[in-house]
């Protein structure tokens, strides 16, 4: 098995995440590139034996010093490969390199392997945003260099 990780275009990724179960609903194509569009920004996409099974997306949201890790997952079949985690890797390398202080991202209080794997690898939480339901509490996480 042989796991790459390569930039990509945006129709690549998007196909990756409608095929993830967290990611339902998807919204159009243009929806995702008008974000992305006239900033910074990183489409990553992670292949075994050139199938694509990952990505993560990202951009400079914020416009604070900070990269924001915005989308991304494995396909539930690729899970527990290390796949996120080179992912994780290949982005932050970059994030680096661009010059950002630190990377931001938000998640679900329902998706616990998520929170679970940013814990472990650094991040920290600095932020949660009381929804209609404990299991949709938004939790935003932090990771400094």
């Amino acid at each position: 098995m042989k796991i790459s990780i390569e930039p990509a275009d945006m129709r690549v990724a998007i196909k990756v995440l409608s095929d993830l179960p967290e990611f339902d609903p998807m919204f159009e194509l243009e929806y995702y590139n008008s974000k992305i569009k006239t900033t910074d920004h990183l489409i990553l996409v992670a292949s075994v034996d050139g199938q694509p099974v990952g990505c993560k997306l990202g951009y400079d949201r914020f416009k604070d010093g900070s990269f924001y890790s915005w989308l991304g997952g494995v396909l539930p079949d690729y899970r527990n490969l290390g796949i996120a985690k080179k992912l994780a890797q290949a982005q932050e390398k970059w994030v680096k390199e661009k010059g950002y202080a630190c990377i931001k991202f938000k998640t679900l209080n329902r998706h616990k392997n998520m929170l679970q794997f940013a814990l472990n690898n650094g991040f920290s939480i600095y932020n949660v945003k009381p929804q209609d339901e404990l299991e949709n509490y938004r939790i935003e996480l932090i990771k400094h260099f």
